[in-house]
């Protein structure tokens, strides 16, 4: 008996119908679709609109805005938003010439929204860059029917346990290829720093890496991987969340483990630079939990629990190879002496932007406690 998946009514539309108007010619002008991080500081949003002609850079494409109060950013007495473009990509989706922006959001009076947290980030880089800070992030995800039920579980009931699925090959092993491979490509085809992809250790769940990124480029990259895949996703009538526990039990949650290196690590004898950053890292737990997540620590209160190769959030760890650790050293680093290590708590739903910044403040500009030093003036 076939089993009807649950997809959205739009991917069944016929998707060779809208190839015919995709060939169509454009006659010399552009479309560029703007994308920003909502109210959530999880979400992104997006809006197209026509440019005469190719822009060969950022600057050449214009400030933009929005409606703040429809993306829970304004008031909707006080409600215009500015779009700033800072990235630009090739548009996988409407191909070449057409581009995707990423944008920051400003308010009304051109400070920063609350959920722009790109702002101190790219602050924070300028002041760090002579130590050539090099990140991977590893972003974890589920695909889920649009009735939010891991796509392929079986409708009543769940599959096999946990064992076969990690880097699974089979039908029966791995959901949703065809979306992975197709975001794959498109972010390649982007210009997006992707490096990797494999199926995770949940049935449903995959993984992406993007880097290596240096300073702001990491969130940059990942934000537009993002805006990616729930693109691709939505053609194929699923769903991605980056929910760090969406199925409770004995079943793992999502991470994105952060891989981190300044040049001094990289460098022969860095093992002793690495052990520094773990231990200012170590003493100041309590604020990285905070911002490793959007909900200063409860969604990852679901996930870091000591179990499902994870650290408890209660508690710093770091060891070489140990998955269970806050922080991970490789053990090819262990050996050569030398190079990167990961940081194993941020959530699947972190802002990259928040995890790279608290990180270059703990390790490089020598903060400490949970307060933040504000570098405006400096």
């Amino acid at each position: 008996r076939a089993v009807a998946m649950s997809v959205s009514h739009s991917s069944r539309l016929n998707k060779l119908v809208r190839e015919q108007y995709m060939r169509l010619p454009q006659d010399g002008r552009v479309q560029v679709t703007y994308v920003w991080i909502d109210g959530s500081g999880e979400g992104v949003r997006c809006k197209s609109r026509t440019l005469d002609k190719e822009p060969k850079s950022i600057e050449d494409v214009p400030e933009w805005n929005f409606d703040g109060s429809s993306t829970a950013q304004a008031e909707g007495s006080n409600s215009d938003m500015f779009l700033v473009p800072v990235c630009m990509f090739r548009d996988p989706f409407c191909l070449d010439p057409n581009k995707l922006v990423l944008c920051e959001v400003l308010k009304y009076n051109r400070k920063p929204a609350e959920t722009n947290l790109r702002h101190t980030c790219k602050k924070v880089m300028e002041l760090v860059k002579d130590s050539h800070p090099w990140f991977g992030m590893e972003q974890e995800y589920t695909l889920l029917g649009i009735n939010g039920h891991p796509y392929g579980w079986p409708d009543n009931g769940f599959p096999g346990p946990q064992g076969p699925y990690y880097c699974g090959v089979g039908a029966d092993k791995v959901y949703g290829r065809d979306i992975v491979e197709s975001h794959y490509k498109a972010c390649l085809y982007a210009g997006v720093k992707i490096c990797g992809t494999n199926a995770e250790v949940m049935p449903s769940q995959w993984e992406f890496q993007v880097g290596p990124c240096e300073g702001i480029e990491m969130g940059d990259h990942l934000w537009m991987a993002r805006f990616i895949l729930h693109r691709v996703c939505e053609d194929f009538g699923v769903v991605a969340t980056l929910d760090p526990k969406p199925m409770t039990g004995n079943w793992n949650g999502a991470g994105c483990h952060t891989n981190y290196s300044t040049e001094e690590m990289r460098r022969e004898g860095g093992l002793k630079h690495i052990e520094a950053a773990i231990e200012k890292l170590s003493k100041r737990h309590d604020y990285h939990i905070c911002v490793y997540d959007p909900r200063g620590g409860r969604d990852n209160s679901r996930r870091l629990t000591g179990h499902h190769e994870t650290s408890n959030i209660f508690e710093f760890s770091a060891g070489v190879a140990n998955r269970g650790a806050s922080i991970r050293i490789p053990r090819q680093v262990g050996q050569d002496g030398c190079g990167y290590f990961e940081d194993r708590r941020p959530a699947a739903n972190c802002d990259p932007y928040a995890v790279t910044e608290a990180i270059m403040r703990t390790t490089v500009l020598n903060e400490t406690g949970v307060e933040t030093k504000d570098y405006a003036d400096h």
